[in-house]
């Protein structure tokens, strides 16, 4: 059993606000029963002989979020990067998707998938499953003996799919989505999120019936939001009663407000959508990485920090063809640069510490409080060594944030969720 209070020592890192650094060289971040109860400068008197755990000269950042990951499809990351979001379904997505209908299959390629979230520096992710209930909860199973906290959705679809990827009815959707819910009760870190697909492969009557078991069971939902043009020209179609994608979410309750919301991509959310995102608290899951990939576009995200948008950062396994979230950082900046130069100069490109909060509190913020060192703040925390990453150069502290970022391989040397060290 681990000890409930203890401290670790080393160079701490946070971002207390977007844009703004938190730097201690050489402190104390000191753990309370699970929750972070400060940082020092010196070890307080009250917290002596405590167990110190000592990562000087290395640096400690917050657990990173994955706002949004799809678990079912790491298996062919980095293939089929030349097509784009509705080839890339068709050819890709859904024929890999159908093989979870096997439970063999099905624990072979989460382990693998688990394995690798563990070994990262994500220690909170929001995930899409497969429409599988049976699988769905393996996957619950293993991210939980992982000890790492997760949002997992069974995924629905009941239109626009293929015959090996379709559910039979609504109904039958609805019937599955119920018994899965209660199934994950037993799960203390693995939660429920409930989790159409996108509103082309779910009929209304199944987004009216996802709508009440939100309402009946109080949890989170998540999906995917005005990512490509000809999918929001789709939905147009699909709704013709909504001036925007984001209705086509709202009008069944799954759009933020008493529905905490996750929409991955938001590449071209216009104005209204913009202003009822903002209004309902929806999370914006951005994805730079598979944006680019699968010609999507460059999300605006600067101007959405800028709004007061909540915006965290996601993988998009396997549209991004990386898990890891300091790879999500900088290709955020990347893109970021690339749109003011190219869309719009009038709004400047992303910063390091900009990126940062999104991969931290931004994202973390779904979860509750998590995401920063603050006082009260659940202590997810990642130790990251940078000696392997020689230079002649005498960095600074903030310089060597930033060569880990851009250059390391994202693997932390000590991982903690909520109090407990995972390795």
């Amino acid at each position: 059993m681990q000890n409930t209070t203890f401290a670790l020592r080393g160079n701490i890192f946070y971002t207390p606000a977007p844009g703004s650094l938190a730097v201690h060289p050489e402190s104390w971040l000191v753990c309370e029963e699970g929750r972070v109860a400060g940082v020092f400068s010196s070890l307080p008197g009250r917290y002596a002989g405590v167990e110190v755990q000592d990562h000087s000269g290395k640096l400690i950042l917050p657990g990173l979020v994955d706002l949004h990951a799809h678990a079912s499809q790491y298996a062919y990351r980095g293939l089929g990067m030349d097509l784009e979001l509705l080839q890339w379904l068709e050819q890709n997505a859904f024929p890999e998707e159908a093989n979870f209908a096997r439970a063999g299959y099905a624990r072979q390629a989460y382990a693998l998938f688990t394995r690798q979230l563990t070994a990262s520096a994500t220690t909170r992710a929001c995930i899409f499953a497969t429409l599988h209930r049976p699988a769905t909860l393996l996957l619950m199973e293993q991210l939980e003996a992982a000890g790492l906290c997760c949002f997992v959705g069974k995924v629905n679809m009941d239109r626009n799919s293929p015959d090996i990827l379709r559910e039979e009815s609504a109904a039958s959707a609805l019937a599955e989505t119920r018994r899965w819910l209660e199934e994950s009760r037993r799960f203390a870190r693995s939660r429920p999120i409930l989790t159409p697909r996108f509103i082309p492969s779910c009929s209304d009557g199944l987004m009216a019936g996802l709508g009440e078991l939100q309402r009946e069971y109080g949890v989170p939902a998540q999906s995917h939001l005005s990512e490509n043009l000809s999918e929001i020209a789709w939905v147009k179609e699909l709704c013709p009663g909504t001036d925007f994608y984001g209705q086509a979410y709202s009008r069944f309750g799954l759009f933020g407000g008493a529905c905490p919301t996750v929409m991955a991509h938001c590449v071209w959310s216009g104005e209204a959508e913009r202003a009822l995102m903002k209004q309902n608290g929806v999370f914006i899951a951005h994805c730079p990485q598979s944006n680019m990939n699968v010609s999507s576009g460059i999300a605006p995200v600067k101007s959405y920090l800028l709004e007061g948008q909540k915006v965290g950062l996601g993988s998009d396994v396997a549209g991004g063809a990386h898990l890891s979230i300091f790879r999500a950082m900088t290709d955020a900046i990347q893109c970021s640069k690339l749109r003011w130069r190219l869309v719009d100069q009038g709004v400047p490109a992303l910063t390091l510490p900009e990126a940062l909060y999104m991969a931290t509190k931004g994202g973390g913020e779904f979860f509750g409080k998590v995401g920063s060192f603050e006082p009260g703040y659940e202590f997810d925390a990642v130790v990251m060594d940078d000696a392997a990453l020689p230079t002649t150069r005498a960095c600074s502290l903030p310089e060597r944030l930033e060569r880990i970022v851009y250059l390391s391989d994202g693997a932390p040397c000590a991982k903690y969720v909520q109090g407990r060290r995972l390795f």
